[in-house]
Order: C-alpha cells, then structure tokens, then sequence
C-alpha cells in the first residue's frame, strides 16, 4: 500500500520537476531560442493551457483504464517532451516540446489521486491529498538547483536529456510496482473501513452529462474558483518569471534567487500539513480562514514588493516566499470541496473542472506579464529591468480580485444549497 503510493509520489515529484524546469533557466531559454518575452511566455502558456485541457479527457482514461497505465504513459510522453526540448533550436520546437510535457504531466496528479482514492481508507484521503501536493513541490528544487547546475556545468542538450533518461526509468519503475487496486477487488472503489461504506471511483460514461451535472454544483465552482486564485503567484513565480525577477530586476545573485525559490518550496511543505488539518477539522470555513486569507497575504506581500523604493531587501523577498508558499497548500482545499459534495460517477469530472482552475489562472497570468513587458520594451534579458516587472507583475491583480469575488458568491451559494444559509429574499 505505501509502496504504491511511494512510487507515484515520487512521479509527481519528477512531474513537478519537469513542469518547472524553465524555472531558473529563463534567461537561458531566451538567449537559445532568441525569444522576447512574450514568445517565452508561449512555452509555459501552451503547456499550461494542455495540461488543463486534458485534466477531464484523462479522468475519463483513469475510469477506463486505471491508474498503472494512465500514468505510465503519461511519464513516457514527459521523457519525450524533454528529449525533444534537448535538441531543440527554434521556437516552434520548443512549444512542441512543452505541449507533449503539458499532456503528460496533466496524467500524473489525477493518477495519484485515484491510487490514494483505491488503495487506502476513504478518511486518510484529505490527509494524503495534501501532503501528495505539498511533498511533490520538492520537485521544484530539483528544477531550481541541480538541474540548473548541470546545465550550466555542461550543455542545454545534456540537462534536458538527462531528465528524459529519468523519465524513462520512472515510466519502467511505475509499470512495475504500481497496479491500480489491491489484489483482493475486482473494481476501483474507495473503502471508509469506519463507517463500512464501499463507493466505486469512476466518472459519469457521458462526459456532456457530467460535466454540465459537476459545474451545476456550487462547491464544484468554489473549488474551481479557490484553485484559480490561490497558487496563481506561486506558477508565474516558479514556472517562469521568478529567477529572471530575482536576478534581473531585484539584482540577486543566482545563489541568492535560488535561496528564495526554494524557501518558497520548503515554506509550502511546512504550512501544508497545518492547513490541512485545520481543512478537516473546520470544513465550513475553509474558505474564510484558509483560502481568502492567503490571497490577501500574497497580494500584500506582492504589492509591499511592488511599491519598495529600490530593490527589496532579502527579507521581503522571503516573506514574499512565505506568503506565495501558503498558495499551494490553500488550493489543495479546492479537492476537498469537489470530493466532499460530488457523488462517485462524477468525482473525477468535478476533480478536473477543478484542478484546471488553477492552470487557466497561471497561464493568463504569465502570458499577460509576457506582454506587459513586451509593451514597455523590456522583452529580452539584456533589457530587462525593476520598473517593468513591477509594472507587469500587477497584472496578477485583476486575476486575484476575480477569484476571490467568485469564491464569495460560490460560498455563499454552496451554504444556501446545504441549508446553512437562508436563502436570499427574491426581489
């Protein structure tokens, strides 16, 4: 049981790694593909925008397939993507790479969640959830330093290769421990060894159907809202526009603007399992005093940034780690809403709708700052500079606002429909 999951812990850890492998070889990537900021931002958009795409398509293939192969295929399509990425020289080959890293990367969280669903007691699930989404940002560090490290130690082509070769055994070591239930069931199905209470895992066969019935519910629309708002700062940060920030604009040195990302990563780790415990045991304000809260945090630690006369000191730029940090645990309540209040033929439609929330925000929001500076003419790493960050990082703002109205309304109609709250007076 705790070998399997291990094992596809570990995968998401490699999905992570490889997700954010642009992270602290931004300025590399432009100066190799001759990219302006917009066209870097392409690679980090396009494969945002597959993985969201392909969260619903690969519940589907979960219901039909099972985890085992789901995930074995999406770590080979990976390796693919990076060996592709290792000798590309032009742009349009690069987006090709981040497409096929977007498809296979969009299979291993779901099939991480369905293990956890098959393999332990329905009451361990937000547990493992969680930590599955907090200990899995380890592969952020991996991105962050030793990737970084091997490519400047050697060649472009050796560090992308060498995360395909990784790829491959993983895709090897998957296929071989994980199966996709224990030997003693012939279905999915999650077990509360509590209440005694057996719910088959699977998704409603018509997808229209499923999808119209899971947006229909409130929670689902809350959990997608919380996932859009909550970590959008940490994916523009980690996926692409941290380190050129750190060292182009606030003039750290790259050991120093690694220090910061990977205290954003391990600050995520440590306030994980405190969310996560405060989730379970305060269901009804999860929003409020989790959710909300760190949007507010991250906002006002991006806006004391923003409007610091001159470069930030180190400190507010940790705390800005701190408060970022809090955005990946907080989106894991998201899962939490969809699982608590969709039944089992539709949880892995409700669990995409919801995961892709948080891709579609990133993906506007890394685009948008791609082009915000752009228009200011600071497009290319020799033209960077402090003022146009700030500038472009504001574009998170509408974003942040966006997402916390809808989490209100959605709440409150959630509560109405539970009949916590009485509904509202008809005009």
């Amino acid at each position: 049981m705790w070998l399997v999951w291990a094992v596809g812990l570990a995968g998401y850890v490699l999905s992570i790694t490889n997700r954010t492998s642009l992270s602290a070889v931004g300025v590399d990537a432009a100066t190799r593909f001759n990219a302006d900021a917009s066209a870097l931002s392409m690679f980090a958009v396009i494969q945002l925008a597959v993985y969201g795409g392909m969260q619903i398509p690969v519940g589907l293939l979960l219901d039909r397939f099972g985890a085992r192969p789901v995930m074995t295929i999406g770590m080979v399509l990976m390796a693919v993507g990076q060996l592709v990425m290792a000798f590309a020289s032009d742009v349009g080959i690069g987006i090709l790479a981040r497409v096929l890293l977007g498809a296979g990367d969009a299979a291993i969280f779901p099939s991480v969640l369905r293990v956890i669903a098959t393999w332990f007691p329905a009451q361990r699930a937000p547990f493992l959830v969680q930590m599955t989404g907090v200990i899995g940002q380890l592969g952020q560090i991996v991105s962050i330093i030793p990737l970084a490290a091997l490519l400047h130690a050697t060649s472009w082509s050796v560090a992308f290769g060498s995360l395909a070769g990784l790829g491959l055994l993983f895709a090897v070591l998957i296929f071989a421990i994980i199966r996709n239930r224990p030997p003693s069931r012939a279905v999915d199905v999650a077990v509360d060894t509590d209440t005694g209470t057996i719910t088959v895992v699977r998704s409603a066969a018509d997808l229209r159907q499923g999808f119209r019935e899971a947006w229909a519910h409130p929670a689902t629309r809350l959990g997608f809202w919380s996932h859009f708002t909550t970590p959008l700062a940490g994916y523009v940060f980690v996926i692409l526009w941290g380190f050129p920030f750190l060292t182009a604009g606030e003039g750290l040195q790259p050991a120093a603007a690694s220090l910061v990302l990977t205290a954003f990563v391990v600050f995520g780790i440590v306030v994980g399992p405190v969310m996560g415990a405060l989730s379970s045991r305060h269901p009804m304000r999860r929003s409020l005093w989790l959710v909300i809260p760190s949007v507010a945090l991250q906002a006002a630690a991006w806006i004391t940034v923003i409007v610091w006369p001159g470069q930030a000191p180190l400190w507010l730029l940790l705390v800005l780690a701190f408060a970022m940090g809090t955005g990946g645990p907080a989106s894991m309540i998201a899962f939490d809403h969809a699982r608590a209040h969709n039944p089992s033929h539709r949880l892995s439609t409700a669990t995409g709708i919801v995961n892709g929330g948080g891709f579609l925000a990133g993906l506007l929001a890394i685009l948008a700052i791609g082009i915000a500076m752009d228009l200011q003419g600071a497009g290319t790493p020799d033209t960077y500079s402090l003022d146009a960050f700030r500038i472009a990082f504001l574009t998170q703002v509408p974003l942040w606002l966006l997402g916390t109205t809808f989490i209100i309304v959605e709440r409150k109609r959630t509560r109405i429909l539970l009949g916590l709250d009485p509904p509202r007076r008809a005009r």
